[in-house]
């Protein structure tokens, strides 16, 4: 039921024209075994030419009917999982920076990959599902129309199938959904093979205490709740089987002691509960499948509503300004929570004045909050007391988008991306030449309609083209995070003594976060941070 909602939520009109033909086709399948019986026992008074024609007739239906069923669905769930797949992104990128860190990364790609497919493979059994039910529902009416106290027996027969089957269902789907919370935890560690290979490689006794320690016990974990899960809804379908077995030999061998049935209806009855089994066989198989649905569509529901509880509001930046006379921190604080139960890291009260044309360095120890103080003087992280003003305007939900716009950033943990997305217009092909030049890479990369040839690069090289693209921004403040930590001596010296006093020179006002002591000469303002407070600000030179 909730994956029929969501589809309505995409299309109700495609989804009502792809149930309706589903039932269509089922209500013609349905048909034909009445008919089929009729023939047989020729108990109809019906010329056996137009039972033919009549066969002929459902059968066409029941085809074509179920194709478009088909045919619709699938297209209407596929449009289903594009606009799913693109909300989630959306609110992704439309959340608090500090809310997605806290929720990590692996969660947000179980959503995006396996919560998403899962959904989509179960939209697809819905259309069978209709025709199974449907089917299912006027085999029903026959054995109804046949005979009254049959079906009675028949409907207690599925109360009793249904109520001891239901704990049984239960315990799978509470199974399904333990497998699936330790899944986001299989995804953190196959996160940690990806980025931590290295490391992993080079320590014999880490390595081992990763596989067995962590990421065996979750697979293990996992393994157990899953097989669990998918047991107890192999032990329902056997059971439901079971129980089908019984209601034909009820009707078989006890029913007519009880009742008087001649054997041409007893065939028919034996006939439509026989031609009952593989619908009803589809329908009890696709429970697990449709459970495991349910749990991935609420867990993207959950998802959604802890994105949305924390959204920021969606604007268009107005203009950049080209000038700008002052940014200030006022009483301005964050607190990072860290993994550990109870334990956080407070930045603040910073109180701290930018102005045009600076050259400033931020400096300190491991942990004193240096990054933290980077995003949140570019907006990416909301202060949680104090304010921000730039040219005097506060900086509040509304206007945070377009400060935003005024920075080039490049984080110590940067992607860069493999085309100049976004800067179309702003740059000449001679430009990205002399760029190249400058970062002295134009033999290893080049760059053709905004498409970087390669981004398999050093780290060090990477950062030069990210230092490109930030040129290319062209935007009023720099900041660089431990840009120059993997360059080479030779190119170290020529981004402080040269690239770095060349763009303050060009009216750029530029933060740097590093370590490199020599350099601190070159600095106007020099600000060090310890234990998330300014320990010291002072002139440079």
């Amino acid at each position: 039921m909730n994956l029929i909602l969501f589809l309505l939520r995409s299309q109700w009109k495609m989804v009502s024209i792809a149930i309706i033909t589903g039932f269509l086709s089922g209500a013609s399948s349905a048909s034909l075994i009445a008919l089929v019986s009729s023939a047989t026992t020729r108990n109809s008074g019906v010329p056996i030419t137009l039972l033919a024609w009549l066969f002929m007739g459902l059968a066409i239906i029941s085809l074509v009917t179920s194709i478009i069923s088909q045919v619709v669905l699938i297209r209407l769930s596929q449009q289903a999982v594009l606009q799913l797949r693109m909300r989630l992104s959306q609110q992704i990128l439309s959340s608090e920076l500090s809310h997605l860190e806290a929720m990590g990364n692996p969660r947000l790609l179980a959503n995006l990959t396996e919560d998403v497919k899962t959904i989509a493979v179960a939209v697809y059994a819905i259309p069978f599902l209709c025709i199974d039910a449907t089917m299912v529902l006027g085999c029903l009416i026959y054995i109804t129309w046949l005979s009254w106290l049959v079906i009675l027996i028949v409907i207690g027969i599925a109360i009793v199938a249904i109520s001891s089957c239901e704990w049984i269902t239960n315990q799978g789907r509470k199974n399904l959904a333990m497998a699936r919370e330790d899944e986001d935890i299989l995804f953190k560690h196959f996160r940690t093979i990806t980025e931590g290979v290295k490391e992993l490689k080079l320590h014999y006794q880490r390595r081992q205490s990763f596989l067995t320690q962590q990421l065996q016990t979750t697979a293990n974990k996992y393994k157990h709740h899953y097989t669990r899960g998918l047991t107890f809804f192999a032990t329902t379908n056997t059971w439901g089987r079971f129980i089908f077995f019984f209601a034909i030999g009820f009707v078989l061998f006890a029913l007519p002691n009880f009742i008087n049935i001649n054997q041409l209806t007893l065939y028919s009855y034996i006939l439509t509960f026989t031609y009952l089994m593989m619908p009803m066989d589809n329908i009890i198989s696709k429970i697990p499948q449709l459970s495991q649905a349910g749990i991935a569509l609420a867990k993207i529901e959950s998802l959604g509503l802890s994105l949305a509880s924390r959204a920021e509001v969606n604007t268009v930046p107005h203009q950049i300004e080209a000038s700008w006379q002052s940014l200030e921190l006022k009483g301005v604080t964050h607190t990072y929570h860290t993994g550990e139960e109870d334990s956080s890291f407070t930045l603040g009260a910073i109180d701290l004045n930018i102005y045009p044309q600076e050259l400033i360095f931020i400096v300190g120890g491991n942990g004193s909050g240096k990054s933290s103080l980077a995003k949140l003087i570019t907006g990416l992280y909301v202060p949680e007391s104090g304010n921000i003003y730039f040219d005097g305007e506060l900086i509040n939900d509304e206007n945070r988008e377009w400060y935003r716009q005024h920075f080039s950033v490049i984080f110590a943990d940067f992607y860069l991306f493999d085309e100049l997305l976004g800067l179309e217009k702003n740059y000449s092909e001679q430009q990205v030449q002399d760029y190249l030049k400058l970062l002295q890479i134009q033999d290893k990369v080049t760059i053709k309609d905004g498409v970087i040839s390669t981004t398999s690069l050093s780290q060090g090289q990477r950062k030069r083209l990210a230092l490109l693209t930030a040129y290319l921004e062209d935007r009023a403040i720099y900041l660089f995070d431990e840009w120059a930590a993997d360059q080479d001596p030779n190119f170290k010296d020529i981004f402080y003594n040269e690239l770095l006093p060349k763009l303050r020179d060009k009216g750029k006002t530029v933060l740097v976060i590093t370590h490199d002591d020599r350099y601190f000469h070159i600095a106007d303002r020099i600000i060090k941070l310890d234990y998330g407070k300014i320990e010291l600000e002072a002139k440079g030179h």
